[in-house]
């Protein structure tokens, strides 16, 4: 652990879905929800209480990178971050798999990519991709979970390629989950392996504050 990259008078925007979301568009957990982005901001707060920074949360409930393409001006270069952090990929896996629209991997990492293009060439803010996730294991899944969890790598692989192309700081969540997983029963993070509860929101906030403490991502 080093000291948090983001420094004080910074705006740092937090854009994804529900995950991000969670509840921040109504009362009373607006403006920033109830799950990792408000948990991540009060323990920056605590642990840095000389630091005035402004943290915007832009989840949605329910998009895909394609909703992240059409809000992309308003929601995120309006708000010219110093740094941008960005949760997106299992919505899209399930509409795919689910026949609602495609959007396998390929076209994932080109509205992924086009976005981080956009945001680099207007403002070009220090980036922070979070890589999707399901919070089960395959003893614990169900023939329907089982085919998530195979069709999840590549989109998890999209995310890696692209922090490694753009240089960002990159929070593995599918991993750390998969450690807990292994001492523990989904049920402690989850009632299903989409939406974390308390506890897997608090993970996910406890390894994105590592990832921006790191001293060589600084």
């Amino acid at each position: 652990m080093g000291d948090l990259c983001v420094q004080g008078g910074q705006t740092m925007v937090l854009i994804g879905d529900s995950i991000t979301d969670c509840g921040r568009r109504n009362e009373p957990s607006a403006p920033m929800g109830n799950g990792y982005v408000a948990l991540f901001a009060d323990l920056v707060t605590a642990k840095y209480p000389e630091r005035d920074i402004r943290f915007v949360n832009k989840g949605i409930g329910g998009n895909t990178v394609l909703d992240l393409v059409e809000r992309w001006d308003a929601d995120v270069l309006a708000e010219r971050p110093d740094w941008l952090s960005v949760m997106i990929g299992i919505n899209d896996l399930h509409r795919t798999l689910n026949g609602v629209f495609e959007i396998p991997p390929k076209t994932f990492r080109t509205h992924y990519m086009q976005i981080l293009e956009r945001v680099v060439a207007n403002g070009n803010p220090q980036l922070v991709l979070i890589d999707p996730f399901y919070m089960i294991t395959e003893a614990e899944a169900n023939e329907q979970q089982q085919t998530v969890l195979g069709l999840l790598p590549p989109y998890v692989d999209v995310v890696h390629e692209l922090a490694d192309t753009f240089h960002a700081r990159l929070v593995r969540t599918h991993d750390l989950f998969a450690t807990h997983l292994q001492h523990r029963p989904f049920t402690t993070f989850c009632a299903e392996p989409v939406h974390p509860n308390r506890t897997g929101h608090l993970l996910i906030a406890w390894q994105l504050l590592a990832t921006m403490e790191d001293a060589a991502a600084c």
